[in-house]
């Protein structure tokens, strides 16, 4: 028996993968947390499968379902949202399964700033712009924030800032990032990136927080110089001149007669 926590993506059900779709399918119990995984990813569950929304449950009872499971024998697919490296709680998830001996899985999902750059149709990573993206929040009733790991921080290295969990701190992270960026910068939050009421606020620091009326949870916020899109030089790696080793330059390239078979890299 296992537990196989898994990233459910950040909304639509179609972006699962297929990875968490298989192993859903193959899980008599399913534990999900029903605030922000979508129900249509449900129907990926077995006939007869025990579904139980983790929502309203506490640590101690989400646990005990899978005690409860564990011992009739009874693979567990415990669904989270977005990816799980990040603001899952399944840290301390697995450290109670271990401490049980209760072996454990993790699959991957696609996290929510990655949906929302989708959705804007950014790179979040620009030549010469930004090379950065800090995944951080502001401090909430949940968790505090460790000394050293402050908005103004992030932004001293101009990266670009994907701030989560912090829609309603909007006045504190203009308030912290306009000195360093520019009252300017662009900036864009995304909410439910990927459901199908997303909605995208375009702005700067200087004007987004009279943008987002209504907006009060499940939203992104991004910051940084590259959610522009301009004045950025394009790469080396797709220039013509370029030596690499799958497109060498000269037959003095240190690459010249390169193949993936002579680093041990095929089939053979």
């Amino acid at each position: 028996m296992t537990v196989h926590f898994i990233g459910a993506g950040p909304g639509a059900p179609d972006l699962l993968t297929l990875r968490g779709r298989d192993i859903i399918a193959a899980c008599p119990v399913c534990l999900y947390a029903g605030s922000l995984v979508p129900e249509a990813i449900l129907a990926h569950c077995p006939p007869g499968a025990r579904i139980v929304n983790t929502a309203p449950l506490d640590l101690d009872a989400i646990v005990a379902e899978i005690r409860t499971a564990h011992e009739a024998g009874h693979d567990v697919a415990r669904l989270h949202s977005g990816d799980l490296s990040v603001w899952s709680a399944i840290g301390e998830q697995m450290r109670r399964l271990r401490d049980l001996g209760i072996p454990v899985s993790v699959t991957p999902g696609v996290p929510a700033f990655a949906a929302a750059a989708a959705a804007l149709g950014a790179e979040l990573t620009l030549p010469g712009i930004a090379q950065s993206v800090v995944l951080t929040r502001t401090p909430g009733r949940a968790s505090s924030m460790p000394e050293g790991e402050t908005l103004a921080n992030f932004a001293a290295t101009g990266a670009t800032l994907a701030i989560h969990l912090s829609i309603g701190n909007l006045a504190h992270v203009t308030a912290e990032l306009a000195p360093h960026y520019g009252a300017d910068c662009p900036v864009a939050v995304v909410f439910r990136a990927s459901w199908p009421d997303e909605r995208i606020i375009r702005g700067t620091l200087a004007d987004i927080e009279g943008r987002v009326a209504g907006v009060e949870r499940t939203a992104l916020i991004l910051v940084g110089p590259a959610l522009s899109g301009e004045g950025f030089a394009e790469s080396c790696l797709y220039s013509a001149g370029y030596d690499r080793r799958y497109r060498p330059q000269s037959a003095e390239s240190p690459w010249r007669g390169w193949t993936p078979e002579a680093e041990g890299g095929g089939n053979g």
